[in-house]
């Protein structure tokens, strides 16, 4: 937060915030009624859905699991995401799942000292992501009037501790280094190939370079 405000004052006195788009409103519902399409189930549905378990869920699971949640099931997790996302598609709601960059925003120590009570960050979250539906034009022009810089800055401030925290467990095993750097290296790449994002083909480039290395070994 101390960043955002040191960030915004150095724009506004260097001439760098645009306000000439930015406007006060309230977004304002529209009723679609839900209809079903075969070929959008194909061309848009499947894809969404192994770009959410590939790029959401399971690299969601590995930051629960690299904060220390591994009493966490994996199982119900996703069934309950997945229920949740059939109950709520009818309203425009289908993409509930284990949003990555979030769950390492909210799972990491700087959340709370105590993992117990972590959670409070994610309820947070939940309302805050409320406030921004309401006033989503609004806030997308608040942004767009920010340098762009400044956005990523602040990003990678936001992540800063939880990759420290995520890249010291995984580099704590030696013989699972080489594999956990290459995974982060390829996920960090932003490379996309078949539509699906990087941090799926992360996981497979040190799940490729682990087999690798210990081929042959007991």
């Amino acid at each position: 937060l101390a960043a955002l405000l040191v960030g915004c004052l150095l724009s506004a006195l260097f001439g760098l915030l645009d306000f000439s788009e930015f406007e006060l409103q309230l977004a304002t519902p529209v009723w679609t009624t839900p209809s079903f399409s075969l070929a959008a189930a194909i061309s848009i549905g499947i894809p969404l859905f192994i770009v959410a378990m590939a790029s959401q869920n399971l690299p969601g699971i590995a930051v629960l699991r690299a904060n220390g949640y591994h009493q966490v099931p994996a199982s119900k997790l996703l069934t309950s995401t997945g229920l949740l996302s059939i109950l709520l598609a009818p309203f425009g709601s289908h993409g509930i799942h284990m949003a990555a960059i979030s769950a390492a925003i909210c799972a990491g120590p700087e959340a709370h000292e105590d993992p117990s009570k972590r959670y409070t960050a994610a309820v947070w979250c939940g309302l805050f992501y409320g406030i921004a539906g309401i006033f989503g034009a609004t806030l997308a022009a608040l942004f767009t009037a920010l340098p762009k810089a400044l956005i990523l800055s602040i990003a990678a401030l936001a992540l800063f501790a939880s990759i420290i925290g995520g890249l010291t467990q995984a580099m704590s095993e030696p013989k699972e280094r080489e594999a956990a750097l290459i995974t982060f290296l390829v996920t960090a790449s932003g490379m996309s190939l078949f539509s699906i994002g990087s941090a799926f083909w992360g996981i497979v480039a040190g799940l490729l370079t682990l087999a690798i290395l210990n081929w042959g070994k007991d």
